[in-house]
């Protein structure tokens, strides 16, 4: 087992990789009453097109097989769900998929290895019949419906839909009506099959646990499943080009909702080893906050000028074959700030990042980061999503020092350019 210190917030990461190649790690929280585990696999929306290991011809799958595998997993051959089963036991059970992985969780106080054999039972026995897929597709329908009328939801695809070309990125996680409609048990069990290789998955606990102990303890409950090679995905060629530079949708809001997205051109992730990656989100992190954040020049301005009424959210998001920025909140005129927020990027362009400023910001994101280690959820879930984008999730602390000035207006003049900007807006 490999340990892996960091002083600054004085945890410790415990890793392994087991034999049948499932990474296991466990960040030990000393008197902490909650437990949390995680078990993710490195599959999500965007993977519907691959080749098996051990096969040459490609596979391709409908949208959506990701969620409605996530969703299935849960039923039990003898009649039983396993959602049920864990919230008997008093344990808070969910699940998630994205579009880079799918994720089964509980978190609780007791009962932890009662439902331990519950959790590790059903993520590895897949039961799928013509009936019960053909009874999932309704209940994802009215799923897929509901997120179709969700203002939130839309704003965010839309500019998805609006910087992306032929990136699956575009499309819903859920997939549509017309593609779950060819969803069969064959093809779920086929994906399961092929993206639920233990050397596909790892496992993150955090709590008050002694290493060696838990680590027999999964050992135990792991079902006999050799690794697989690693398995080829195929991604369709995206133009560094957006498709739209507005999108606009109507729906019943009491304020507008409005997304900024910029997309990252292509060689930004071709430059990159993990290092530079694990900086260049750190940078993004700090400048978004410089530039539209709650003590920014830009937010005071539009907030006494009655276009702002909150801070918006502000992102970074990257995977294995995307990356952008989203700027997401409400205002009565989305366009007028839209057009501001390129006159500031403009204005940080010519005039050159403030050194005070950029100091109390790393500051702030500093803190942000040691505040992470306070709680087993927020851990488990950064270690695991970090883990499938090639990253240690201690290499922020230590990686934050090395950010300067120089570095962050680099990278504002790499990714914020203005032909690579959308905005989507959804308002009455």
């Amino acid at each position: 087992m490999q340990v892996i210190e960091n002083l600054k917030v004085k945890e410790k990461l415990y890793i392994e990789k087991l034999e049948n190649g499932l990474t296991v790690m466990i960040i030990p929280k000393s008197g902490i009453q909650k437990k949390y585990i995680i078990w993710g696999t490195n599959y999500g929306s965007n993977d519907s097109e691959f080749v098996v290991p051990g096969e040459e011809q490609v596979t391709k799958v409908p949208n959506g097989v990701a969620h409605f595998l996530e969703h299935k997993l849960f039923e039990q051959e003898n009649g039983t769900n396993s959602l049920d089963t864990l919230t008997a036991l008093g344990v808070n059970a969910n699940a998630y998929t994205t579009n880079d992985h799918t994720a089964y969780l509980y978190e609780c106080t007791d009962n932890f290895y009662e439902a331990l054999d519950e959790f590790m039972d059903y993520v590895q026995h897949p039961y799928f019949t013509d009936e019960n897929v053909e009874k999932e597709k309704g209940i994802i329908g009215q799923e897929i419906m509901m997120y179709d009328d969700y203002p939130d939801w839309r704003v965010y695809l839309n500019a998805m839909q609006a910087m992306y070309h032929n990136n699956p990125i575009k499309i819903d996680i859920t997939g549509t009506i017309e593609t779950i409609s060819k969803i069969d048990k064959e093809i779920l069990y086929k994906c399961y099959n092929t993206f639920y290789n233990p050397a596909n998955m790892a496992l993150v606990v955090s709590g008050d646990f002694k290493p060696e102990e838990i680590i027999e303890e999964i050992k135990k409950r792991l079902v006999d499943k050799k690794s697989s090679a690693s398995i080829k995905r195929i991604y369709p060629q995206e133009p560094e080009t957006i498709v739209q530079e507005k999108i606009e949708q109507k729906l019943e809001v009491s304020q507008p909702l409005y997304t900024i997205g910029i997309k990252e051109v292509k060689e930004a992730n071709a430059m990159e080893n993990k290092n530079e990656t694990v900086r260049k989100c750190i940078a993004m992190e700090i400048l978004l906050t410089l530039l539209f954040g709650r003590s920014s020049e830009l937010y005071q301005e539009l907030y006494k000028e009655g276009i702002l009424f909150g801070a918006p959210s502000l992102d970074y998001e990257f995977g294995k074959n995307y990356a952008h920025v989203l700027i997401t909140g409400q205002s009565q005129e989305p366009e007028k700030l839209y057009e501001r927020f390129k006159q500031q990027v403009t204005k940080f362009k010519q005039n050159g990042i403030n050194e005070n400023d950029f100091n109390r910001i790393k500051k702030t994101i500093y803190g942000r980061y040691v505040k992470e280690y306070n709680d087993v959820q927020d851990i488990a879930r950064m270690f695991l999503s970090d883990y499938f984008k090639g990253i240690n999730s201690f290499e922020y602390l230590e990686e934050i020092d090395g950010i300067n000035v120089e570095y962050l207006n680099q990278v504002l003049n790499f990714v914020f350019k203005e032909d690579k900007m959308v905005i989507s807006i959804v308002k009455n």
